[in-house]
């Protein structure tokens, strides 16, 4: 298969030694983070709520961000949380300059919670005018409480890593069945984090190589009922829910991540795909690479993008030639204008992700 090993043709014993720990950029989990993000902006600009079936991007993310922060705290915990912060809080705290400036001119007067903007461990409060750009947070929310407790989390999961991910998806069944969260921030920051528990563990997971220590029939056969699960879940509760977009039902959420998420990356432990032909497709490689190098940027600015895409297509219609020959009442022409303004974004904006991480800024890596 392309990209696999050269020895994938012979699959990894039950009792094999765990993965190795290669060092280097993973071209399968920089694909994937790519392809999440891509997801990400065409879901906010269409709001197809298949699209989350097709490929549950947030459940991507904090698997992957839970590989590289099982990596990192093989160094001192406290100065892994603290290269964690000081890569992420810069750039929010460079967007939310702009948003907060915007609002405040729109007449938005926050109060105390406006320490929020400072380290969003809860959700940074907002007016209605920038709904879209600052609803987006919930994930920088979610991802500083999975960094802050990993060291915790870690432990855990070493003492019992298969017992420990299988109930890692007990919260959300207990949130939804038995006891619900608070309906305030911190409410809302248990049930995410409940949500994608299992996804940042299964990070772990493919860390530690207990993936690869696991036999296929069962992963396959527990994933694909988790799927079936979160699938039927969702559709059957449609009419509570207001549709089937799971990112209004968790417990859907939850379980079809969680099964999808795992085959994705039990494909990676199992038959080792690294992806490295991608160096040989020089263009696409090097999106991948300026998509991974400024996730941050591309995540936070790309509702901006849309938002300022609206009026920017709206002074085209002044234009005959525009007007007669671009389809500029179509949603996928919005979609075009949008992406060409997050490229334009990246060099403009993204330099800060390279100070934040003590590189030399650079327009584009």
């Amino acid at each position: 298969m392309p990209g696999a090993s050269p020895d994938a043709a012979q699959p990894p014993r039950a009792d094999a030694p765990p993965e190795p720990k290669a060092a280097g950029r993973d071209r399968y989990f920089d694909a994937l983070r790519a392809v999440a993000l891509v997801r990400v902006v065409t879901y906010h600009t269409f709001g197809w709520a298949w699209a989350g079936l097709v490929f549950p991007s947030m459940g991507v993310m904090f698997a992957l961000a839970g590989t590289l922060m099982a990596k990192s705290l093989e160094r001192p915990a406290l100065k892994v949380i603290r290269s964690r912060l000081r890569r992420l809080l810069p750039p929010f705290w460079f967007w939310g300059f702009f948003v907060v400036l915007a609002m405040l001119a729109r007449g938005w007067m926050p109060g105390w919670q406006i320490v929020y903007w400072t380290v969003p461990l809860g959700d940074p409060p907002g007016n209605a005018w920038g709904e879209q750009a600052w609803e987006i947070l919930w994930y920088l929310r979610t991802y500083l409480w999975f960094v802050l407790l990993s060291p915790v989390l870690l432990r855990v999961f070493r003492a019992a890593p298969v017992p420990v991910l299988l109930a890692s998806l007990a919260p959300i069944v207990v949130f939804r069945y038995l006891w619900a969260p608070p309906d305030n921030r911190f409410g809302s920051g248990l049930y995410d984090f409940a949500t994608f528990l299992f996804c940042w563990l299964l990070g772990f997971a493919h860390r530690e190589g207990v993936l690869r220590r696991l036999a296929p029939l069962p992963v396959v056969a527990l994933s694909l009922a988790a799927i079936a699960y979160g699938g039927w879940y969702a559709l059957t509760h449609q009419q509570e829910a207001g549709g089937y977009d799971l990112d209004d039902i968790p417990l859907a959420q939850a379980f079809w991540s969680a099964g999808y998420v795992t085959l994705l990356m039990y494909a990676k432990a199992y038959f080792r795909i690294d992806l490295a032909w991608l160096a040989r497709l020089r263009r696409t490689d090097r999106v991948v690479t300026i998509f991974n190098a400024r996730a941050v940027t591309i995540y936070l600015w790309h509702e901006i993008a849309l938002v300022l895409a609206v009026p920017l297509i709206d002074r085209f219609w002044d234009v005959p030639a525009f007007e007669k020959w671009l389809p500029l009442d179509s949603q996928w022409f919005l979609y075009g204008v949008g992406w060409v303004l997050i490229w334009v974004a990246l060099p403009l904006l993204g330099w800060v992700e390279d100070v934040a991480a003590r590189k030399k800024p650079r327009l584009l890596p």
